[in-house]
């Protein structure tokens, strides 16, 4: 398959993925990634191996498009659930177990 990331054409085979990948250790994901075997792999990383590019010459978005394409399955980063901030006092009450008065 024809892609183009960062203004460059590439031929980019699933095949040709999971040969590219294999032996790259996956770093920590900061943000959407992508699963090449058994592994979650960061689009950055993906697209800087696949293209021998600096990581800031193309957008996440473009290897999400051309790994959607090719049949991986792309994930977003997990949304944490908002933490709840109390009080001192509803901390204090929810330590002892009784009902917060303010």
């Amino acid at each position: 398959m024809r892609c183009v990331i960062a203004r460059f054409p590439f031929e980019l085979t699933k095949v040709s993925v999971l040969e590219s990948m294999k032996g790259i250790k996956p770093e920590p994901s900061a943000g959407d990634s992508v699963i090449i075997g058994r592994r979650h792999y960061p689009l950055k990383q993906v697209g800087q191996v696949l293209t021998r590019q600096d990581r800031r010459d193309f957008s996440a978005g473009e290897v999400l498009r051309a790994m959607t394409q090719l049949g991986f399955t792309c994930r977003p980063l997990p949304q944490l659930e908002p933490t709840r901030i109390l009080s001192s006092l509803q901390h204090a009450s929810a330590m002892l177990g009784t009902p917060a008065t303010v």
